[in-house]
């Protein structure tokens, strides 16, 4: 069993200023966390789908200025990336840890993707009352899924499907007070159940149902 225990310190790596200075942060306490999860999770997605699932810890490669609000563990079935696939991720911010699935631009099948969504917008209203959703993957910001039932969600699966940077996600967020006072065992089990939730989401945008 994994043992992944959420600390102020974790948190606190995307408030140091300074592009080295937080990558380096983010290479020594962070980045260790996501290789333990990777390890585990890539084990159960693929037993969970049927897949073989890799996972893909972002390496920020291409910033020179800019240090990262934020960075991630995904998952996916390819080897060689997840940009352009629907991907699971778990990651973490400043205020908070997230938990989702996700459709971002690089996807060539999202406007398929969409419309399978669309003409599946039922299955949202399985999702428990805590999710949430985003048409930003550099966005901190999300809708509560509750409130976007009523008109959000529509548009921004309308917008994955007809607007090339058109992005779509949605899952779980856990604010930083509350990840903390979780044990190990009581994150991973949050973390299998909102993948649990996800799993009806995924097999919708990939076409198995």
């Amino acid at each position: 069993m994994v043992d992944i225990k959420w600390t102020n310190s974790d948190f606190n790596v995307f408030t140091i200023d300074g592009l080295d200075h937080r990558m380096d942060a983010l290479k020594t306490i962070v980045r260790p966390k996501f290789e333990a999860l990777g390890n585990h999770f890539a084990g159960y997605f693929s037993a969970k789908t049927g897949d073989e699932f890799f996972a893909h810890i972002a390496k920020h490669a291409r910033r020179t200025v800019n240090p990262p609000n934020d960075s991630w563990v995904a998952f996916a079935p390819y080897k060689r990336g997840y940009k352009s696939l629907p991907h699971f991720q778990i990651g973490l911010t400043h205020t908070h840890l997230f938990i989702i699935v996700a459709i971002i631009y690089e996807a060539p099948q999202k406007s398929a993707m969409a419309d399978r969504l669309l003409n599946s917008i039922d299955v949202f209203y399985e999702l428990p009352d805590d999710f949430i959703i985003s048409g930003d993957h550099t966005s901190l910001d999300a809708i509560p899924l509750k409130e976007a039932l009523n008109g959000q969600l529509n548009e921004l699966l309308i917008r994955l499907r007809d607007v090339k940077k058109g992005e779509f996600l949605v899952g779980r967020h856990i604010p930083r007070e509350q990840c903390i006072n979780l044990s190990s065992e009581e994150f991973l089990k949050v973390a299998e159940n909102t993948f649990e939730a996800l799993f009806p989401i995924y097999d919708i945008i990939i076409g198995k149902n």
